[in-house]
C-alpha cells in the first residue's frame, strides 16, 4: 500500500447512542469491540496515522477535554480476550441537539481530527451521518463565534465517517452478522446445554428414588415420574428475532417465538400438540425459546409466563422459565467475534484512507466471508423499514414444501468434527419433511460396504445438535477397493442419493464414486458432499464445520495459557496446533488469540526468520509472547527445536514454555456457529438433492450421471455454491491435502501488523462501495 497522508487522525467511538428524534435507543456495549478497537488503532499507527480514544462515547466527544485521549500500541495491548469496551459508552442527549453536536466539532477541530470510525447500532450510525453532514456548517458556526480560525476551518473542511455495527441482536440490514451476535449466542448455548444436562439427570435421580403406591398414583404423580419438563428460555431481541431463531435451530428447540414472524392463529393448541407428540416419542425435554419481543398476530405481546401458564394449564407439564438478559451481553468474546471484528477494523481505517469528498458514508459489513463496505444509510433505512414493516403488521407468510419420496443415505467420513451431528440431525429432519425415508450409515465408507445401514427417524437424531464427535461413527476409509459391495448396497436398500459429510477423505470419496459410474449404474444417483473438518482444508470451500468450534478451543486455552503468566517474568510460549499441512488454525486462531508470531506450510520459513523474531521480542520487552507452530509447517523446525531455539537464544531475557493442544481441538461441544452452519448447510444439501431427483427421476428409476449431480457445496465468498467434484480437481494439491489457493492467507498480514511485523498488506481484496440489494440478508435459508 502506498500511503502520504501522515497527518490523518482517527477516533474511535464505541457503542455511541443516538436516538432518531421519534425513537428510542439503548446505549449499550458487545463483546468484540475491544477488537476492532484493537484492529483500528493498530492499523492507524501502521499506516502513519495518529489514532484517538473517544471515552464514553458521544458524551466524551461533546464534553472534550480528558475524554479524547491519543492511543498508542501499548494501550490496546491484552484487549483481545476482554469483554464489552474498555473505552466506555454512554448515552447522550445533548449530542442530539445542533448545539450539542457544535460542541463535539469544536472538540475534533481542536486536535485536528476529521476521520470518524464509529462502532454501534443504527442510532449511533445515523447520528454520525447526521453530524457528517452538518460539518461545513458547524464550522461556519465556530468561526463566527471565534471559537476557531478560518485557517482551522479550511484544514478540517471534510469530515469522513466509516461505521462498524456491534449488536448482539444482528438487528442490522447490510451485513450477515454484527460484532457481539456470535459471543451472545455462545452465552445462551452454554445456557441451554447446562439446561440440558441438569434435566437429564434429575430424570436419572427421580427414576432411581420415586416409590409410589398404587393409592396416590394421580395423574399429577404420574406426570411428574415420566418427567416431562419444558423449560422457557427468554432471549434478548425487541425487535429482531435473530438470536432466538438461530439458538432454536443450534439447541434443537421444540418451539420458537419471535417478533419479525408472529405464529398463526390458534398457535397455543398446535404447539401444545407438538410438545405432546414430543412425548409420545419418549423425549423428556421440551426446549421453548422467546424473544423478549415476540408478539402475536394482533400484536399483543407473548411472554414467557404466558407460554409457562399455557404448558401447565393445558398438559400439566414441569416447566420452568429462565430470563438470560444482560448475560447474553457479558463474557469473554467467542473466536469468531475477534475474527470478524480485526478485519471490520482494518477494513474501517483503509475505507477512511480512500475516502473524499464525494465518498459517502459506509459501513463495513460481512456478506458470506467477505468483508464489503456498503452506504451508511441505505443499510439504515433498510433497517428501519424492516421495523416499519412490523408495526404495520405486514408480516412473512411461511411456506414449506414438499417432495416426491426418495431415499437418502448419510454418512459421515473422515476424523470427527463439532457440528456434525447438526448436520445430521438437519439432513434427516429436513428429507422426511420433504417426504423422504432417510437412512443412516454408520463408521463412513467402511460401514457402507459392511452393510451398516438403517433407517432413521425424526425422533432418532433428537437431541443431536449439540453434541460433539459423530454418532454416526466416522472413518477414513475410502470406496475404491470397495465399490463393487458399496453398489450392492445400494441396491439392496434401494438407495436414491447420497449425502457425504467429512473432510478431505469424503471429499475424495465422492470423486471416486463418480468416476465409478461408467461401470456401476448403482452410482448414478445425486451425491454432494458437505465439508466438515477442524482443518478447512477443504476445495471449493472457504469454512468447514468444525472449524469455528477448534478455533475456540485454540483460543480459550491461549487465554488461559497468557493469564497463567500473568505476574510472572518475562516468557514466550510455542503452540503447536493441528490442521495437517493446512495453515488455517494455527493462523486465524494467532489472529484471534495475539499470536506474536505464527508458521505455517503455505509460507516457508527458515532460521533466520525465527532470529528476527526472537530479536523482536527483546526489543520490545513483551511481557508474555505466542507462538504458534502449524503441526506439519516444516519437517525439520519442529515444535520441539523451536522451543529449544527460544529457550536458548531467551537466557537472561524470558523463559519458554510449549504446548501441544493435540485432539482437544475436535472434541468438545459445537460452537453455536457450527451448529448454526451445519444446519443450514445440511438443509440446502438436501433441498439440491430433492431437486436434482426429480430432475433425474425417469421410467420409474432415478438416473444421474452429469458432472452437476456430484457436487460440493461450499462457502464461496458471500454465498452457498454447489461444485462438481470433477471441477475441483484443478484446484486441489493432492500430496498436500489442501487447497491451491487459500482465502485466509490474505488474513496473514493482518495478523502481522497487529503483533507489529514490518510487512505490507495488501488492499486488492478489500471490500468495495455498492449497493444493497436484500432486505433480510441474514435470514435462515
Amino acid at each position: 500500500m502506498h500511503c502520504h497522508i501522515m497527518n490523518v487522525f482517527f477516533i474511535l467511538s464505541v457503542s455511541l447512542c443516538l436516538s432518531l428524534p421519534l425513537s428510542a435507543s439503548l446505549c449499550c456495549c458487545c463483546a468484540g469491540m475491544n477488537a476492532a478497537v484493537r484492529a483500528v488503532v493498530r492499523m492507524g499507527i501502521y499506516v502513519g496515522a495518529k489514532v484517538y480514544f473517544v471515552h464514553e462515547g458521544y458524551q466524551g466527544m461533546v464534553d472534550g477535554g480528558d475524554n479524547i485521549e491519543e492511543a498508542s500500541w501499548e494501550s490496546v495491548s491484552s484487549m483481545l480476550q476482554v469483554g464489552g469496551t474498555v473505552i466506555g459508552s454512554a448515552r447522550c442527549k445533548e449530542f442530539r441537539s445542533h448545539e450539542g453536536r457544535l460542541k463535539a466539532a469544536h472538540h475534533l477541530v481542536q486536535r485536528d481530527i476529521t476521520n470518524l470510525c464509529v462502532i454501534g447500532g443504527d442510532g449511533s450510525l445515523t447520528g454520525a451521518n447526521l453530524f457528517r453532514e452538518e460539518w461545513s456548517g458547524l464550522l461556519e458556526e465556530l468561526v463566527q463565534q471565534g471559537l476557531i480560525d478560518e485557517e482551522a476551518a479550511q484544514n478540517n473542511s471534510e469530515l469522513h465517517i466509516v461505521g462498524m455495527v456491534g449488536s448482539i441482536d444482528n438487528d442490522f440490514c447490510g451485513t450477515d452478522m454484527t460484532i457481539g451476535t456470535d459471543s451472545a449466542l455462545h452465552r445462551i448455548i452454554e445456557v441451554v446445554d447446562a439446561i440440558m444436562t441438569t434435566a437429564q439427570s434429575q430424570h436419572l435421580l427421580r427414576q432411581s428414588g420415586v416409590v409410589c403406591t398404587q393409592s396416590t398414583f394421580t395423574q399429577t404423580s404420574l406426570l411428574s415420574l415420566s418427567h416431562q419438563r419444558t423449560f422457557v428460555l427468554e432471549v434478548m431481541g425487541r425487535h429482531c428475532g435473530y438470536l432466538a431463531l438461530v439458538s432454536a435451530l443450534a439447541c434443537g428447540a421444540d418451539w420458537v417465538l419471535i417478533p419479525e414472524m408472529p405464529p398463526e392463529d390458534g398457535w397455543e393448541e398446535q404447539m401444545c400438540q407438538k410438545l405432546s407428540e414430543s412425548r409420545s416419542r419418549g423425549s423428556r425435554l421440551n426446549i421453548i425459546i422467546v424473544a423478549e419481543g415476540a408478539i402475536d398476530r394482533q400484536g399483543k405481546a407473548i411472554t414467557v409466563n404466558n407460554v409457562k401458564d399455557l404448558v401447565v394449564s393445558c398438559l400439566g407439564f414441569d416447566t420452568r422459565v429462565t430470563i438470560l438478559g444482560h448475560v447474553q451481553r457479558g463474557g469473554t468474546p467467542s473466536a469468531f467475534d475477534r475474527i470478524l471484528a480485526s478485519r471490520m477494523g482494518v477494513e474501517a481505517v483503509l475505507a477512511l484512507l480512500e475516502a473524499s469528498a464525494s465518498t459517502p458514508a459506509c459501513v463495513v459489513s460481512l456478506c458470506g466471508n467477505q468483508a464489503v463496505r456498503l452506504p451508511l444509510m441505505e443499510c439504515v433505512q433498510m433497517t428501519q423499514d424492516v421495523q416499519k414493516a412490523m408495526d404495520e403488521k405486514n408480516f412473512e407468510e411461511a411456506v414449506r414444501l414438499r417432495g416426491s419420496s426418495f431415499n437418502v443415505a448419510v454418512l459421515n467420513v473422515g476424523a470427527p468434527a463439532a457440528g456434525m451431528n447438526a448436520a445430521v440431525r438437519s439432513a434427516v429432519r429436513v428429507g422426511i419433511t420433504e417426504g423422504h425415508k432417510m437412512f443412516a450409515v454408520n463408521d463412513g465408507f467402511e460401514g457402507f460396504y459392511k452393510g451398516q445401514i438403517k433407517e432413521i427417524k425424526w425422533g432418532d437424531v433428537g437431541g443431536w445438535t449439540g453434541q460433539g464427535g459423530s454418532i454416526l461413527g466416522t472413518k477414513r476409509t475410502l470406496p475404491a477397493k470397495h465399490l463393487d459391495k458399496i453398489a450392492e448396497q445400494i441396491r439392496i436398500h434401494n438407495i436414491n442419493a447420497l449425502l457425504v459429510i467429512g473432510g478431505f477423505e469424503a471429499f475424495l470419496g465422492v470423486m471416486e464414486l463418480s468416476a465409478a459410474r461408467e461401470k456401476y449404474n448403482e452410482f448414478c444417483v445425486p451425491m454432494v458432499m458437505v465439508p466438515a473438518t477442524v482443518s478447512n482444508n477443504i476445495p471449493g470451500s472457504d469454512l468447514s464445520i468444525g472449524a469455528d468450534t477448534a478455533l475456540n478451543a485454540i483460543t480459550d486455552t491461549c487465554d488461559r495459557i497468557k493469564q497463567s503468566a500473568s505476574g510472572t517474568k518475562r516468557r514466550v510460549f510455542i503452540i503447536e496446533t493441528m490442521g495437517g499441512y493446512c495453515g488455517y488454525l494455527a493462523s486465524v486462531g494467532g489472529l484471534a488469540a495475539g499470536a506474536d508470531a505464527v508458521y505455517i506450510y503455505e509460507e516457508p520459513f527458515d532460521i533466520r526468520d525465527l532470529q528476527v523474531r526472537d530479536i523482536v521480542l527483546h526489543k520490545t520487552c513483551i511481557q508474555r509472547g505466542l507462538v504458534l507452530r502449524n503441526e506439519n509447517s516444516n519437517e525439520n523446525f519442529t515444535t520441539d527445536f523451536i522451543y529449544q531455539l527460544y529457550s536458548e537464544e531467551g537466557k537472561g531475557v524470558f523463559d519458554c514454555r510449549k504446548n501441544v493442544l493435540g485432539h482437544m481441538q475436535q472434541g468438545g461441544a459445537p460452537s453455536p456457529f457450527d451448529r448454526n452452519f451445519g444446519t443450514k448447510i445440511a438443509a440446502k444439501a438436501i433441498q439440491w438433492i430433492s431437486r436434482k431427483l426429480k430432475d433425474s427421476y425417469k421410467e420409474g428409476r432415478v438416473f444421474a450421471n452429469t458432472e452437476d449431480t456430484a457436487c460440493l457445496l461450499g462457502m464461496r465468498r458471500r454465498a452457498m455454491v454447489f461444485q462438481p467434484v470433477v471441477q475441483l480437481k484443478d484446484q486441489t494439491d493432492f500430496i498436500h491435502r489442501i487447497p491451491k489457493e487459500q482465502w485466509w492467507l490474505k488474513l496473514r498480514p493482518l495478523m502481522k501488523i497487529l503483533a507489529k511485523y514490518k510487512t505490507s498488506y495488501d488492499v486488492s481484496d478489500s471490500g468495495q462501495l455498492e449497493h444493497v440489494t436484500r432486505v433480510r440478508p441474514k435470514k435462515v435459508d
